[in-house]
């Protein structure tokens, strides 16, 4: 963990009393024995664990330990990343095949008002199958998605965090999706190879009838009234993205009032496993602006996944070129998709913003 900051510490609690936790820059440090997660066999260090020397001591500190010796609940300890605006709360469970906490935990910690506030949270796990790590990921309704894009980028920072590794580095990742190789750049980017866009429409999956083969691809699709121009591509999880309905001749996405139509696309009868929606306009042939209703997050400010299926999207209905940047309420990522291997390539940032431990 970096050296303390002299920037002051700031305790934030929730309406609870039993839940505490610490917000970076932290100015003191706890004993590590009140602060570590239950014991396991594993003698890893753990990284995320507050110390300091013993010496320091401090009122608040001390009022800290009590409450943490008082509680019979144990703690678990995390760091809040972000990649463009679209939040997670990172466990490091790598000493065990199973997550930590359970989806309702995950619901309860995921609340912005009443937890810590996420779009999910994301666990760090031993690898599979000869993988460096494998991913899981509960979002903040307590459903768990096969794969997150900007999930997978503060995974891989997380990942460099906790292992210190400097410079450019990668390593493979095993998630519901399948084999996930990102590479940490220099500037601190973080490029990931999101293997190869699905376009059968059986396996995104949804039940609308392909157009072009088994491809769904502006397919007309009924939502509140009106027919949707839609292409469905699965990143691994299911999206369905549309760039306006047939009667427009293209979307402004920031009058989109996405808190009403995005759940009726989410749980659109015709996409068994639920769906993304990702609402786009056309800048130019190498530059799209994304929204995004997430399936089991709702409207959140980026989506990944998302950004790497509207680019195919794009590509496949004759809009854009294979290399574009798409703007998201968060941010731009710069998306490529290659035709010499089919796969698609994502670039973006992911950063960290506060850790802490909080009681369970």
């Amino acid at each position: 963990m970096a050296a303390a900051s002299s920037a002051p510490c700031r305790l934030a609690a929730s309406p609870s009393p039993s839940r505490l936790f610490l917000l970076k820059p932290p100015s003191l440090f706890f004993r590590a024995s009140t602060l570590l997660l239950p014991s396991t066999s594993s003698s890893r260090a753990r990284p995320l664990a507050l110390a300091s020397p013993t010496s320091v001591q401090s009122p608040m500190a001390s009022f800290l330990d009590r409450k943490a010796q008082a509680q019979p609940h144990p703690l678990l300890n995390f760091v809040k990343y972000h990649g463009l605006g679209n939040d997670f709360i990172m466990v490091d469970n790598r000493d065990s095949p199973l997550p930590l906490i359970t989806p309702d935990q995950a619901v309860k910690l995921c609340h912005r008002n009443f937890g810590i506030g996420a779009d999910g949270v994301i666990f760090v796990m031993p690898g599979t199958n000869g993988t460096d790590y494998t991913m899981r990921i509960f979002n903040s309704d307590g459903s768990e998605p096969e794969m997150c894009g900007n999930g997978v980028r503060c995974f891989a920072r997380f990942v460099a965090d906790l292992e210190n590794h400097q410079g450019k580095h990668s390593f493979t990742i095993h998630t519901g999706a399948g084999l996930i190789v990102p590479e940490i750049q220099e500037d601190g980017q973080v490029k990931v190879d999101m293997g190869q866009p699905i376009l059968a429409g059986p396996e995104v999956p949804t039940k609308i009838p392909g157009t072009q083969n088994d491809a769904v691809v502006k397919a007309g699709l009924e939502v509140d009234g009106l027919t949707w121009n839609v292409t469905c591509v699965s990143m691994g999880n299911p999206h369905c993205i549309t760039f306006g309905t047939a009667d427009s001749q293209g979307l402004e996405v920031d009058k989109i009032k996405l808190a009403e139509i995005g759940p009726k696309f989410e749980h659109h009868e015709l996409f068994p496993a639920r769906t993304n929606t990702e609402f786009v306009q056309i800048l130019s042939r190498s530059h799209l602006k994304m929204r995004v209703w997430e399936r089991g997050a709702g409207a959140t400010l980026a989506c990944g996944t998302g950004a790497c299926a509207t680019v195919v999207a794009a590509v496949l209905e004759g809009h854009a070129e294979r290399r574009c940047i798409v703007d998201l309420p968060g941010g731009p990522l710069e998306i490529e998709w290659r035709e010499e291997d089919n796969h698609i390539y994502m670039t973006g940032p992911a950063e960290s913003v506060f850790y802490g431990s909080i009681l369970l």
